[in-house]
């Protein structure tokens, strides 16, 4: 992959709209990917959800991406061998070297004619260079309600995680000081 221009500058990259990355992949479930009940494997669909989310990222960077984590995951309902797995994903926000992308499933019955939606998810991504450096993220421009309220969702999660890491944090420092106080 070529180098863009901002890995070696000091200014950001340009902002990009959330349509600029948004990601789209539809998949066949065959009895390989299900379950002694023919029902998709949950590790198969995170497995999928994970390839259209680093897309996403992929495209708003325009970077290479890694996976910082899976926050959350529903399954909201079963996926069937025969099914068709439609993903979609967008950057939810950008940070600095971290963008939010949010997931939407659906399965479509293409016999029966229907679609319904099956699982939500929300990941983190951070740009690296081929060093494994991070490197800066475009800013997000949102334009419509639906984008920026997933934006200021997106700011409301990261808050929570933050405060969920600090707390961690600190209960493992504490324990630390606890055994070695008992040694």
């Amino acid at each position: 992959m070529k180098e863009p221009a901002y890995f070696h500058s000091q200014s950001p990259p340009p902002p990009r709209s959330v349509s600029e990355s948004q990601s789209e992949m539809t998949e066949l479930v065959l009895p390989n990917d299900t379950n002694p009940l023919g029902n998709l494997l949950g590790g198969r669909l995170m497995h999928f959800i994970d390839l259209v989310a680093a897309m996403a990222a992929y495209r708003h960077s325009r970077a290479y991406v890694v996976t910082a984590s899976m926050e959350h995951i529903d399954f909201i309902a079963p996926v069937q061998v025969g099914d068709l797995v439609i993903l979609k994903a967008s950057v939810n926000r950008a940070f600095q070297t971290s963008m939010e992308i949010g997931v939407k499933v659906w399965v479509e019955n293409a016999m029966a004619g229907t679609r319904r939606h099956v699982s939500s998810a929300y990941l983190t991504f951070v740009a690296v260079d081929e060093n494994g450096r991070r490197l800066p993220v475009p800013q997000l421009i949102t334009a419509t309600p639906d984008e920026i309220r997933r934006y200021e969702d997106a700011g409301r999660r990261r808050g929570q995680r933050d405060r969920e890491r600090e707390r961690k944090r600190k209960h493992w420092a504490a324990r630390e000081t606890e055994a070695t106080n008992v040694v």
